[in-house]
C-alpha cells in the first residue's frame, strides 16, 4: 500500500534559467548588464522574486 500523498506527487519541474543580473564583489551587490543595481529594475524583481547576493549573512535574503 502506498501513502495517499503519492497519488498527487509530481516530479519537480526545473525553474527556467533567468539570469539577468550578476554579483559584483567590488560593489557587493547584484548588478544588471548595464551596471545599474539589480534592485532598480522592478520588472526583474517581479519576475525573479528576489535578488539574493553572496554578501553578508547566508540566512537573510535581503543582504
Amino acid at each position: 500500500m502506498k501513502p495517499f500523498a503519492w497519488n498527487y506527487a509530481r516530479p519537480a519541474e526545473p525553474a527556467p534559467a533567468l539570469v539577468a543580473y550578476a554579483y559584483d564583489s567590488a560593489l557587493q551587490l547584484n548588478v544588471l548588464p548595464d551596471g545599474r543595481p539589480a534592485i532598480s529594475d522592478r520588472a526583474l524583481l517581479a519576475a525573479t522574486g528576489t535578488t539574493t547576493s553572496k554578501a553578508g549573512s547566508a540566512t537573510h535574503f535581503d543582504d
